[in-house]
């Protein structure tokens, strides 16, 4: 069976799209061509891939299993073909990374910068996803490497490494009455009205745990995605979240916000890098890597 790399790429393109016109278009071919490859395919599996809906194409559920393959297949023919150039291109190429919104935040930005100044050839692409999407995306091939805040983990195909601790603590606005107590009980924080980060961070998560712990709910009087809204509603002096210590520890030192350790809290995070085992560690990941763990973070 010849299962050519135009076919595979058509696949995808096409429940991208939805019209045979758009991936002709991308592919630079014309429609009958597509056309021909994507029936050629058809008949070599012996199974309709995509079936029209109202002008559009839409996978069958045997189109949705064998997309699934022909994503990975594209993706490693792509990273096949500029790993090679690399050799040819000493200090030139794309480094795709993910990052979780912690280390992207706080600490990615001057990483970035440095090694932009060092290796002015070089592209650096960004995504900026929670962790358990980062963990997907390097699964999948779709980026060189992750750096992500989160409790330890185990993937068979994933290597990763602890960079630092990401601690989370308590933190409240000057003016909340938790500044006038000299020591802070459980009781009383599980009794507070929280700003929550969304359900798929690894805060929330741990929030959660903490909570869970104590038998009850968190008093959620705000659920926030973003890190800097969250900081600045917590000035209002009425609600309290946790947050890592590495996002708030700049507003602390100003004295627009205060924090404090989590009583009963047992769980650790960190940051980590991660690498799928089965990608060829490229000289540009080695080089990231070894700029990551030179800075102190």
């Amino acid at each position: 069976m010849n299962l050519n790399l135009i076919k595979l790429q058509i696949v995808e393109l096409l429940d991208k799209h939805k019209k045979i016109t758009s991936v002709a278009d991308e592919l630079g071919l014309k429609q009958p061509t597509v056309t021909y490859h994507l029936k050629n395919l058809e008949q070599q599996l012996g199974e309709k891939l995509f079936e029209s809906r109202m002008d559009k194409m839409i996978l069958t559920e045997s189109g949705r299993a064998f997309l699934h393959y022909a994503v990975k297949i594209n993706a490693l023919a792509a990273e096949a073909e500029r790993v090679v150039k690399e050799f040819s291109q000493a200090d030139r190429g794309t480094l795709k990374i993910g990052a979780s919104y912690v280390p992207a935040t706080y600490i990615l930005p001057k990483i970035l910068g440095k090694f932009g100044e060092q290796h002015p050839g070089v592209t650096l692409s960004l995504s900026v996803k929670p962790s358990p999407v980062i963990k997907e995306m390097l699964a999948s091939h779709e980026i060189d490497l992750g750096i992500l805040s989160t409790e330890s983990f185990y993937l068979p195909s994933l290597h990763s490494q602890a960079l630092c601790e990401d601690e989370l603590v308590l933190v409240f606005a000057p003016s909340h009455p938790f500044a006038e107590m000299i020591e802070l009980s459980p009781a009383a924080i599980l009794s507070a009205n929280f700003i929550l980060h969304n359900k798929e961070s690894s805060t929330r998560q741990l929030t959660d745990k903490w909570f869970e712990r104590g038998g009850v709910q968190p008093r959620a009087g705000i659920l926030l995605d973003s890190l800097e809204a969250i900081k600045q509603s917590l000035s209002s002096g009425k609600h309290v979240s946790f947050i890592s210590r590495l996002a708030v520890q700049e507003e602390v030192d100003r004295g627009e916000l205060l924090m404090c350790p989590i009583p009963d809290y047992h769980f650790h995070r960190h940051i980590f890098y991660s690498y799928n085992r089965d990608r060829h560690y490229s000289p540009l990941v080695g080089l990231f890597i070894e700029l990551l763990r030179s800075v102190k973070l």
